[in-house]
């Protein structure tokens, strides 16, 4: 497929095609690669499942929300919490996450991915001892803040390191996997809340407490042994390290690897022409039209991830089970865990798919059909209202599944994928900072809101989302874009078109001017510099 969209209207022409076999970098086509075979890039592939466990790290809690809220004994423990308090337990947490988004790109991009990575990890391993140790609700609400602080630190970092370190080839795959890990975490806390559900005292929540920190150690274990970006090596001026990095990752440690010298090359003088043009500010995505409209994609991303009905089952799914007369605790437990293998498989598998369908297909086809499916998940917890009857109960269980059949899609993994590979490098972290705001401000709503909604309207509170799914299909038809098989420095073509700041073999004709710019001061500034030796000597 040719051409791309800004708001409707084609700005430019960039081949997305697929060529099955073959991956591109600076317009050139090359044979794809096994990373099986090949033990240097198998092992930096290895080691990233390490810095991917920061999703797994939040999907781990919000089971083990889930979980403890249908315990007995956590809920004696915190005195029968009400509706509003069930609400803050979760939602405290996104709190603390837009509390730690304006630092976040200034660790991430001042100090390096990888550390990142480590001082939010250290302050989740910090909240989950105060969390394991709490006495009491305001005690334990505290350390779920200091919780979201830790994520939303190392949320900031991960998935950059891991979409700039990723061979082209596997690119797509790896970014898109690491939201999917949620449900890996997701899955551990479910399962485990419904062991210790027959351990008769407080360790039965504070035992699922205490393995939260599990991953975050493991971060901090390994992270070290994953070469840093090598594009934030050429940002703070070490190009011979990025080179390095490149070499050893992409190509067996061969620096004069065509692929990696192509690679070299954009990235060097597409981020010297970022850095010419000084657009690095929090303000840059309001200034022109292509970053406008990533910051369209960007803020829709984080609501519609959260705000699409998938937040009354990831976070309430007693409330849901409740209301359609499942209400044995060691019954929700196993729908609970049985959803989030179901979740897991069908999110993993599409990450497979991204590069032969394309994401704007996988996000249309997911919010279809999670709209149709949720309409009649709300008809049937209508009649089921109306009739008792238990089959309509059974029929919505069924529906849940069907709905994040959809949802898995796309909505899991390509809400980092896509949304970390459309900004330039100059932009990517506060631009993912406004993402994971949205995130946090559609969870924090959703959290406190939820259970208060359900306790007072019920079923009827669903038809609300059914219309917003609605809003949501049309909004991604209009705005959502492709960027299949485009190598990561050239996906600013499919926003910017002409205007694209991109340098290396492929660049824009703008980008060709600004790059002989700076080879012309570049040049004017070592021709003074001899000048100066010749009259000192």
């Amino acid at each position: 497929m040719a051409g791309t969209y800004v708001q409707g209207e084609t700005v430019s022409t960039v081949d997305t095609s697929f060529k099955k076999g073959y991956f591109r970098v600076a317009g050139k086509s090359f044979e794809n690669v096994s990373w099986l075979k090949l033990p240097k890039l198998r092992s930096t592939y290895f080691l990233l499942f390490f810095v991917i466990l920061t999703s797994a790290t939040n999907g781990y809690d919000g089971s083990m929300v889930n979980g403890l809220l249908s315990l007995e004994q956590f809920k004696e423990y915190m005195h029968n919490p009400s509706g509003s308090i069930k609400g803050l337990f979760s939602g405290i947490m996104f709190l603390g996450s837009l509390v730690a988004l304006p630092i976040t790109p200034y660790i991430a991009d001042g100090l390096g991915r990888r550390w990142g990575i480590c001082i939010g990890s250290t302050i989740m391993i910090l909240a989950v001892v105060l969390q394991s140790a709490s006495v009491n609700f305001q005690m334990f609400i505290a350390a779920r803040f200091f919780l979201g602080f830790g994520v939303a630190i190392a949320h900031g970092a991960a998935p950059l390191l891991i979409t700039e370190l990723c061979h082209p080839q596997h690119r797509a795959i790896f970014t898109t996997i690491y939201n999917t890990t949620w449900y890996i975490g997701s899955i551990i806390a479910a399962w485990l809340t419904y062991g210790t559900n027959r351990v008769p005292n407080e360790w039965s929540w504070r035992i699922p407490s205490i393995v939260q920190a599990l991953p975050s150690i493991l971060q901090i274990t390994c992270v070290w042994f994953i070469p840093e970006s090598p594009r934030w090596y050429v940002s703070r001026g070490q190009p011979e390290k990025a080179l390095s990095v490149l070499a050893h990752v992409h190509a067996e440690g061969d620096a004069n690897n065509e692929v990696v010298q192509l690679e070299y090359e954009e990235i060097k003088e597409t981020l010297a022409i970022e850095k010419e043009a000084e657009q690095t500010g929090w303000l840059e995505l309001f200034k022109t039209r292509g970053n406008r409209h990533r910051l369209l994609i960007l803020v829709s991303a984080g609501l519609f991830s959260q705000w699409s009905g998938n937040g009354l089952v990831s976070y309430y799914i007693t409330g849901v089970l409740d209301s359609i007369g499942i209400t044995d605790p060691d019954m929700q437990l196993k729908i609970n865990g049985c959803l989030n293998i179901w979740n897991c498989v069908v999110a993993t598998t599409m990450c497979f798919f991204v590069e032969k369908f394309g994401r704007r297909p996988l996000f249309l086809i997911s919010t279809g059909g999670m709209m149709v499916s949720f309409v009649i998940w709300t008809i049937c917890s209508e009649r089921f209202n109306a009739t008792k009857v238990e089959a309509n109960g059974s029929a919505v269980v069924f529906m849940i599944f069907v709905y994040y059949g959809f949802y898995n899609a796309a909505w899991s993994g390509l809400l980092v994928g896509y949304t970390v590979e459309i900004l330039p490098f100059s932009i990517r972290a506060k631009g993912m900072c406004y993402m994971f705001a949205f995130v946090d401000i559609a969870l924090f709503f959703n959290t406190y809101v939820n259970p208060i909604a359900l306790d007072h309207i019920g079923w009827k509170y669903y038809i609300v989302y059914c219309a917003w799914l609605a809003f949501e299909l049309v909004f991604v038809y209009f705005f959502y874009i492709e960027t299949r098989n485009t190598p990561l420095e050239e996906i600013c073509k499919h926003f910017d078109g002409d205007a694209a700041l991109f340098g290396g073999s492929n660049a824009t004709e703008k980008g060709r001017i600004l790059q002989n710019e700076i080879h012309e001061k570049e040049h004017k500034a070592a021709t003074h510099e001899v000048r100066e030796e010749n009259v000192s000597s």
